[in-house]
């Protein structure tokens, strides 16, 4: 595997606090969320720090490489026009389904794959058609997780070096998850560490979270503890990261708080080299050794190219799709807990899903909770709406789609609201809000499917 170029210490960004990046001591990069940005038009101070020389790296939420069907031809083109237009290196995206086609729902959000034979064929070849479709090399990301998925085959390390072996994928290390499932599935992340390959680290995540009722939540919106600055040193030990990246999306604190993070994230990756005997990745520290001509097969070689794999079984898709689906129909649409779930946990998830779509709306729309008269009763709307709506089509489609629902219901009760909500609805559909009795007919059409 060809060594991964030097990215040094970066922090997410994010146009809340563009400015604050912009000014940020030692910055040496930036991850902006792929989906975010529009290749025709970047944000100025994007433009500004590529000008100056700092390297940004587009970060993909939304292809879903371990769910059922194929990677969507149109989203992975995209992400490869983002990484044109940004002059990256590399693009990353997660080991993560986000929807499902039969049904069609979407989860607003990432879900862990099974850890077993189909789910690792199925990824496999998605990441190697995504592999195929990008103008630049492809990093994924482990995914914190609140749950585990019943009768896994293999362990998140397994899961891991497989993946590397067979298409030759980077990995974006996320300590701040491995913390996560250590406390929510477990997981011991010194195993993980010991177990994967280390020499395909393309970079580091570092976040902060939060602790309720004994579930560990990946909120991005708190400080970094320092149990995630262990697991970072822990990593550090073991080899020299190419990049490390603090990752931040809500409740921004102030810019002096931002750079102490990141002091404290370059302290633990500049104090000292990794331990005698272990990998270290090309770029920021020695090259690795040259292999022993009777040292094992490197598990993170580049795929041989002679060997072309086989294509994945139907069936093997078919038994992931039913998987993923009758999970992702529990989580968002309130049917039967899959049997071997933890119902607790899944219950939780499904809390989480409906808060985060709530939030997400509100922030596309923030017109949607001033005109309901503020924070609590979009609060107290959006529930209802949610638990007979399961979302479809993205964030954007459900605040028309919620607007669409309290119309056909003469919500809000105050006329003048509810005159400003259907002007609000009608200038981004262009059509006028359906009757009660459009209402009724879908109602009657969902229950015959």
């Amino acid at each position: 595997m060809k060594p991964m170029a030097h990215l040094g210490v970066g922090i997410g960004w994010r146009p809340e606090i563009a400015d604050a990046v912009e000014r940020l001591p030692g910055l040496d990069w930036v991850e902006v969320v792929a989906e975010n940005v529009c290749p025709g038009h970047l944000p100025e101070s994007l433009l500004r720090l590529r000008e100056r020389g700092t390297r940004v790296v587009p970060h993909g939420v939304s292809l879903g490489l371990g769910g059922a069907d194929r990677p969507d031809p149109a989203k992975l083109a995209a992400l490869g026009e983002r990484a044109v237009a940004l002059g990256a290196p590399l693009v990353t995206e997660h080991i993560a389904f986000v929807r499902t086609s039969s049904p069609v729902l979407e989860a607003g959000h990432l879900l862990p794959v099974p850890r077993t034979r189909d789910a690792l064929d199925v990824l496999c070849e998605n990441v190697r058609i995504a592999q195929d479709s990008l103008p630049v090399p492809l990093a994924l990301e482990n995914i914190a997780a609140l749950f585990s998925w019943p009768g896994e085959e293999l362990t998140e390390a397994q899961f891991l070096t497989e993946l590397v072996g067979r298409t030759g994928v980077r990995l974006l290390i996320d300590v701040a998850n491995l913390h996560t499932n250590r406390v929510n599935r477990g997981e011991d992340p010194a195993a993980v560490l010991d177990a994967i390959p280390l020499e395909a680290l393309a970079y580091v995540h570092v976040a902060g979270g939060i602790e309720r009722g004994g579930v560990w939540h990946d909120t991005h919106a708190h400080p970094v503890p320092p149990v995630v600055l262990d697991l970072l040193a822990a990593l550090r030990s073991r080899v020299d990261p190419p990049g490390v990246l603090l990752e931040r999306d809500d409740d921004f604190p102030a810019e002096a708080e931002l750079a102490g993070e990141l002091a404290a994230i370059r302290a633990v990756v500049t104090a000292g080299p990794p331990a005698p005997g272990l990998p270290a990745v090309a770029g920021s520290g020695p090259a690795a050794a040259e292999p022993r001509p009777d040292a094992e097969p490197d598990p993170a070689a580049e795929p041989d190219a002679a060997d072309e794999p086989l294509p994945v079984e139907e069936s093997a898709r078919t038994r992931v799709a039913l998987g993923q689906a009758a999970l992702l129909s529990a989580l968002v649409a309130g049917t039967p807990v899959p049997e071997g779930f933890d119902r607790r946990r899944i219950r939780v998830q499904a809390r989480a899903l409906a808060a985060k779509r709530a939030d997400v709306v509100a922030r596309l729309a923030p017109e949607l909770p001033e005109i309901l008269g503020g924070p609590d009763p979009y609060r107290e709307a959006f529930p209802s709406y949610a638990k007979g709506r399961p979302m479809t089509a993205g964030y954007r489609r459900d605040a028309l789609d919620f607007a669409e629902d309290l119309l056909i219901r003469d919500l809000p009760a105050d006329p003048v609201a509810r005159r400003r909500l259907t002007a609000w609805w009608r200038d981004r559909t262009g059509a006028r809000p359906p009757r009660r009795i459009v209402r009724w007919a879908r109602a009657l059409a969902g229950r015959a499917a």
